[in-house]
């Protein structure tokens, strides 16, 4: 059985976040980060991935194939996301990065790989009762490397 991508702390740490930013380079080769709203789904033999909805809140266009981060994905999968931490006691300052590949997962691709998941992510954002996520498209992010710092003691 292949080592865990995160260790415990770290796992927690994640899984207890509500928000991440997720970077991912356009065509001109320039950052693009944004905050997201995430669940995790870890298996047994140390893999991590994360699934981050592209929601029915606003945005500047309609096509939610269209939107910069995913035209950024298809282009190039590699994506970084950073989870933090912080507090005016710098003792308790924490972030982990985690590096993967994302693609950009169609609805039905969603319901037969990630069973729950829809569920899940309601559990953990209310605010996603309304929201359409079952025809909506989802990054997907295959964890290939993590890297943390700090106290990573779940908010």
């Amino acid at each position: 059985m292949p080592d865990a991508l995160l260790n415990p702390a770290e796992l927690a740490f994640l899984v207890a976040a509500r928000r991440a930013i997720l970077a991912t380079v356009d065509a001109k080769g320039r950052p693009r980060a944004l905050p997201v709203c995430f669940v995790v789904d870890a298996d047994a033999g140390g893999g991590l991935q994360l699934l981050i909805p592209l929601d029915d809140k606003p945005k500047s266009i309609d096509d939610k194939h269209g939107l910069g981060r995913v035209r950024d994905i298809e282009r190039q999968h590699e994506v970084s996301l950073l989870v933090e931490h912080w507090d005016e006691d710098w003792s308790k300052l924490g972030w982990l990065r985690l590096q993967g590949h994302a693609t950009v997962l169609e609805p039905y691709e969603v319901a037969l790989a990630f069973s729950g998941a829809i569920d899940r992510l309601r559990a953990k954002y209310p605010q996603y009762a309304t929201h359409a996520l079952e025809s909506s498209p989802m990054i997907s992010i295959e964890v290939e490397r993590a890297i943390s710092w700090g106290a990573l003691e779940p908010a």
